[in-house]
């Protein structure tokens, strides 16, 4: 019946679409300013509640809308089992909405409202690091990457990574609604500052960061064959898309996810078309192979060919969830029998790898290669800018997803990569979206999902050992709000309990007292006998001046 009763509720389903309204940042709508005000519903209807329980059941409900909304596009794979992941993973927002109920219920003190501009965006920075573990299906849809188009909040990700944008977005919405709910001026003042600081943090850091200059060029074609089922016509057709491109100069080629469905060094006939073709075209051809392990289990490995053969090859380590793997296989098989899940887990490679391309005039530009879901993850391109790569190159499919955000949402992440790492990003795409940006990520070229062909880019590169702070860095910025949230949780538990309502018990026996008084009835009870307890009939004899 409690379970009906809280479904019953229509405030909870307010907060389910609250949830899902900052999706629409994302591509493919790309109401990116709307990430910055697109929280306050949320946070007003969670300060509401009436209790802290309550705003922690809205905080669930909240989740669960941005979950189901962000991840709509795995419906196909996973059936009514997206449902269940979405109610899973909205656990994660109660911590939001307990604290920003306990910081701006009324009446909103400026200590209180300063405590919810820094503790309830370390509660959401909390959420979206734990939402990147792989195991729980990886880092997608981090608000701070619904910036994508603009290199100047962009700048942000290159101090502290994607996660100082998305604390600036949230620190944003939480003024927002300090501004509209606080009772004093001052307090009011405070939160429309905070925003506007929030706000302006990117461009000032774009002003003030130094971008490195470019001390070499390289052309990259990257080659978009589109929608084809068939192996043998997928491989066919970026092999006629590749032919004849030598009159364009390009120092690279790049193919995309799985395009190649044979392992090369196994299929000598295919291995020696493609060194014929990277002869013909004076450039290497970076493709992509779906291998067997000695094992007997499979794997996806980018491919560098040359014209004497295979150069060096990438296995990709980061699986896409589901899809290629299933969490808690153990646990979670039985989603096999519900929905289009891997029914095998793919074997995962041993991390990221920097390859060494050699372009027309002979230089060797070292080159980090990612598949995939990698483009997700901050880390693994910042391994790569470490070790020295001079350009990131993600090779991907994302055929399964057609007519959906996801090609949009996923070709966006390079954007953030490059203004991550300081380094320009490609990424080629079976069948879209192919993009590529410069090193502050701006976007230079691109190819959506109706379109066929090859997208040329000359990139300027920096020096190996140019870093950004993030480089440097790394992770400081979701560590130092970990540690504010458990901060935060030790001070609520040591000043906060919670007020018990007092009950006062009244007995009043409204029967007429009996006229008969038993001696001795006082003089026993002064003694210390036991007295009647609440609602028996008592006898007591008459005491002086009463």
């Amino acid at each position: 019946m409690t379970v009906l009763r809280g479904l019953m509720k229509p405030v909870r389903y307010a907060v389910l679409l609250a949830g899902a309204l900052p999706v629409l940042a994302f591509p493919g709508l790309n109401l990116e300013f709307l990430a910055w005000f697109g929280l306050v519903p949320g946070l007003l209807i969670m300060r509401a509640a009436p209790s802290a329980r309550e705003a922690a059941v809205r905080g669930w409900w909240f989740g669960t809308g941005f979950m189901l909304a962000a991840h709509y596009w795995l419906a196909p794979n996973l059936g009514p089992a997206l449902l269940l992941v979405a109610v899973v993973l909205g656990v994660l927002w109660i911590p939001v909405a307990v604290s920003t109920w306990l910081l701006l219920r009324p009446p909103v003190s400026a200590a209180r409202a300063l405590a919810a501009l820094v503790v309830v965006p370390s509660f959401w920075l909390v959420i979206e690091w734990i939402r990147s573990w792989q195991a729980l299906g990886g880092p997608w849809a981090l608000l701070g990457t619904s910036q994508w188009q603009h290199p100047a909040v962009l700048a942000l990700a290159a101090v502290g990574g994607v996660w100082l944008v998305s604390f600036a977005i949230v620190a944003a919405n939480t003024g927002i609604v300090i501004l509209l709910t606080a009772g004093q001026i001052a307090v009011r003042a405070l939160g429309a500052a905070a925003t506007a600081a929030m706000v302006a943090a990117g461009p000032v850091a774009f002003a003030l960061v130094p971008a490195s200059h470019p001390t070499g060029f390289v052309t990259v074609a990257l080659v978009q064959p589109g929608l084809v089922h068939n192996p043998q016509l997928r491989v066919d057709a970026s092999e006629r898309l590749s032919a004849g491109l030598r009159g364009h100069h390009p120092d690279l080629i790049v193919w995309g996810e799985s395009s190649v469905a044979y392992e090369l060094s196994r299929a000598p006939g295919l291995l020696a078309r493609i060194r014929a073709l990277s002869a013909a075209d004076g450039a290497q051809i970076l493709a992509d192979q779906d291998s067997l392990t000695p094992d007997g289990g499979k794997s996806k490995v980018a491919v560098l060919v040359g014209p004497r053969g295979i150069e060096a090859t990438y296995t990709k380590a980061r699986l896409v969830p589901f899809g290629e793997y299933i969490p808690f296989r153990q646990q979670l098989g039985w989603l096999t029998k519900i929905s289009r899940a891997a029914a095998v887990n793919m074997t995962p490679g041993p991390g990221a790898k920097v390859l060494q391309v050699t372009t027309r005039d002979g230089q060797r530009i070292p080159i980090g290669v990612l598949i995939c879901f990698e483009s997700a993850f901050p880390d693994m391109s910042r391994v790569d800018a470490r070790r020295g790569a001079r350009l990131i190159v993600y090779q991907t499919s994302d055929s399964t997803f057609q007519q959906s955000w996801a090609p949009a949402q996923h070709a966006s992440l390079g954007a953030v990569r490059a203004a991550e790492t300081g380094r320009p990003v490609v990424q080629a795409a079976l069948t879209g979206d192919t993009v590529a940006y410069d090193a502050q990520g701006r976007l230079l070229a691109s190819m959506n999902t109706a379109q066929r062909g090859v997208l040329f880019v000359r990139l300027g590169l920096v020096p190996a050992t140019a870093q950004t702070p993030f480089d440097r860095i790394g992770e400081v910025v979701p560590w130092t709000a970990i540690g504010i949230a458990l901060v935060s949780l030790l001070v609520l538990f040591h000043t906060w309990r919670p007020h018990r309502p007092v009950r006062l018990l009244l007995d009043v026996n409204r029967r007429p007292a009996p006229t008969v008084s038993l001696l001795g009835t006082s003089r026993e009870q002064d003694s210390g006998s036991k007295p009647a307890e609440p609602g028996e009939d008592t006898a007591s004899s008459p005491q002086p001046g009463r």
